[in-house]
């Protein structure tokens, strides 16, 4: 009887301590995470400025806000038909207030490896201002080129339905096709055309 009474007694105590280990470590994290939440997100909106401004080269002084816009379940149905998705959009406003244009984050799901994501930039006037991508995993050699190949021929143009090309492209529409690596291409063009049908209904309505 004793054995056991000081069995149930060293249960006790080790239950006790782990308890206490366990809402001490609590303790610990939660504080740490208090003390870091701060930072972390200052330093991820930091990192989505730098993206935005990546698609607005050449601008100074123009920040980027997010519009809180959500494309139309008409629009959402047919661009999901290419494979797209939209994401976040934002807004660049110079320092008076006035809209610079937009970037749109784009997903495609119809590339060659999986989903490309991107980011493009659309100005006020229309254009394409820069586009840059932030996730693929296409073939080394091949898809994998996309940013040298395909993100260079898209500046500048106006953002109209882009269509890609194996032949060499004859108007600014057209896109030069990655040798090779055409479902790659066809992707990466879906998602700007996506981006650039979101931002001109946004312009069409005078901007939000």
């Amino acid at each position: 009887m004793e054995n056991k009474n000081k069995d149930i007694s060293l249960m006790l105590k080790d239950a006790v301590i782990l308890f206490a280990i366990t809402l001490i470590s609590g303790l610990i994290l939660g504080f740490v995470y208090q003390i870091t939440k701060a930072p972390i997100a200052a330093q991820e909106a930091r990192a989505i400025q730098e993206a935005c401004a990546a698609v607005f080269p050449g601008e100074t002084d123009v920040t980027f806000e997010e519009t809180g816009y959500i494309p139309t379940a008409q629009l959402t149905t047919e661009l999901k038909d290419t494979g797209v998705e939209i994401g976040t959009i934002f807004k660049a406003l110079a320092q008076d207030g006035s809209t610079k244009g937009y970037v749109v984050e784009s997903t495609t799901k119809e590339g060659y490896g999986g989903n490309i994501v991107i980011y493009v930039g659309i100005s006020a006037e229309a254009k394409v201002s820069g586009v840059s991508i932030l996730e693929i995993a296409e073939t080394p050699g091949l898809g994998m080129n996309a940013e040298e190949v395909l993100v260079p021929q898209f500046a500048g143009k106006d953002a109209v339905a882009f269509t890609v090309t194996k032949n060499g492209s004859t108007a600014p529409s057209e896109i030069d096709a990655i040798t090779g690596a055409t479902v790659t291409s066809d992707a990466v063009v879906n998602a700007v055309n996506g981006a650039v049908r979101v931002v001109t209904e946004e312009l069409a309505e005078g901007g939000r």
